[in-house]
C-alpha cells in the first residue's frame, strides 16, 4: 500500500519547466516530487489536496543515514512547510525498509579530521534541521520501519507522534563512540523525561518497538507495514475535519503554556488566544458550521 489511493493512476511526472515553477507543498497537484528525481534526491516530498505531506529520507543503500546533503534537504523541506497554511499533517519516513540508521560512516570519517570549530558548525546544521522539524505547524508523524538509531531516534522524538512496525529498533548509541547525543537531547528529554533519557543515553542499549511505545517514544505499534498504512490513511481522514490554522496554534499553545505558573498573566494570555481564535475566519466558520449542522469549509474542500 502506498501514500496514494490504490485505485488512482500513478501521477504523471512534472515537465521540467513546470517543476521549476511549481512547489508540490504549496501547490499540490497530487503526489509530485518537490525536488529532484527519485533516484537522485536525498529527500523526497509529496503532497495531496487533502493537506497531507510525506517527507522521505531517500538514501536506502545507507539505511537513510545522515550526511550533510540529507540534513540540508530535510531542513529545507521543513522550513518550506512553515509557510504552508493548507497543510494539516506531515509524515516522515525512510525509503527502503529503514527509517534512519544515524550518521553515515563516510560522513563521520570526514568529520574526524575537522577542527572543533568545523565540528561545531557541522553539528549546528543538524540542530537547525531538528528545530525546523519541531516547529512545523502541522501535526508531524514519524512512520518507522527497521532501525532508528542515534540521530534517527532523535528525529522520532522531534515529531509530535510516531507509528512503528514491530520490527523497528531504537538506540541512542553515541556514548559507544565516545560522543554524546547532544543535538537531539532537548527533544528526547521532552519526549521521555529526564530519568529515562539518562538511562538510555548512558547505556546506549538497543530496544524494540514495544518498549519504545511503553517509554513514550512511539505511540502505536503495528504488526506490519500494511497495518501501519491503514492507520496512516485513517489519521489523514480524521485530520480533514480539523482547521489547518487551528492545528498550528494548538501546537504552539502546548509549548507556550507547558511548565508555566498558572497566574494572572497566563490566564490573560490564554483568554487572549481563545478570543483571537473565536474572531478569526476559521473560528467564525467553525462555530457557524456547528450551529448550522453542516461541515466547515475546510472539511468540504479538503485543503483548508
Amino acid at each position: 500500500m502506498t501514500d496514494t489511493d490504490s485505485d488512482a493512476p500513478p501521477p504523471a511526472p512534472l515537465d521540467p519547466a513546470l517543476e521549476r515553477q511549481s512547489n508540490a507543498i504549496a501547490e499540490p497537484l497530487g503526489d509530485l516530487p518537490l525536488v529532484g528525481e527519485a533516484e537522485e534526491s536525498a529527500v523526497l516530498v509529496t503532497a495531496t489536496r487533502e493537506g497531507a505531506v510525506t517527507v522521505r529520507l531517500n538514501r536506502p543503500a545507507r539505511k537513510n543515514a545522515f550526511d550533510a546533503d540529507l540534513i540540508a534537504g530535510l531542513r529545507d523541506a521543513f522550513e518550506t512547510l512553515h509557510a504552508q497554511d493548507h497543510v494539516r499533517i506531515v509524515f516522515l519516513r525512510g525509503v527502503g525498509g529503514a527509517f534512519c540508521a544515524g550518521a553515515d560512516l563516510d560522513w563521520m570519517r570526514e568529520a574526524s579530521g575537522y577542527s572543533e570549530d568545523d565540528n561545531r558548525a557541522d553539528a549546528y546544521e543538524l540542530a537547525r534541521m531538528l528545530k525546523a522539524l519541531h516547529d512545523v505547524p502541522a501535526l508531524t508523524v514519524a512512520l518507522l520501519q527497521g532501525p532508528a538509531l542515534g540521530g534517527g531516534a532523535g528525529l522520532v522524538a522531534a515529531c509530535d507522534t510516531a507509528f512503528a512496525t514491530a520490527d523497528a529498533q531504537f538506540a541512542f548509541s553515541e556514548v559507544r563512540l565516545g560522543l554524546t547525543p547532544a543535538t537531539i537531547s532537548p527533544y528526547v528529554v521532552a519526549a521521555l523525561g529526564p530519568r529515562v533519557a539518562r538511562t538510555l543515553f548512558a547505556t546506549a542499549r538497543r530496544f524494540g518497538a514495544e518498549e519504545a511505545r511503553d517509554l513514550g517514544l512511539v505511540h502505536r505499534v503495528f504488526a506490519d507495514e500494511e497495518a501501519m498504512e491503514a492507520a496512516r490513511d485513517q489519521l489523514v481522514a480524521e485530520m480533514s475535519a480539523c482547521a489547518p490554522g487551528a492545528i498550528g496554534e494548538a501546537k504552539r499553545l502546548v509549548d507556550d503554556v507547558y511548565g508555566r505558573t498558572i497566574d494572572d498573566g497566563l490566564m490573560r494570555d490564554t483568554a487572549r488566544r481563545i478570543a483571537a481564535r473565536r474572531a478569526s475566519d476559521e473560528g467564525r466558520e467553525g462555530i457557524a458550521a456547528f450551529l448550522e449542522r453542516r461541515k466547515p469549509s475546510w472539511a468540504e474542500s479538503g485543503d483548508g
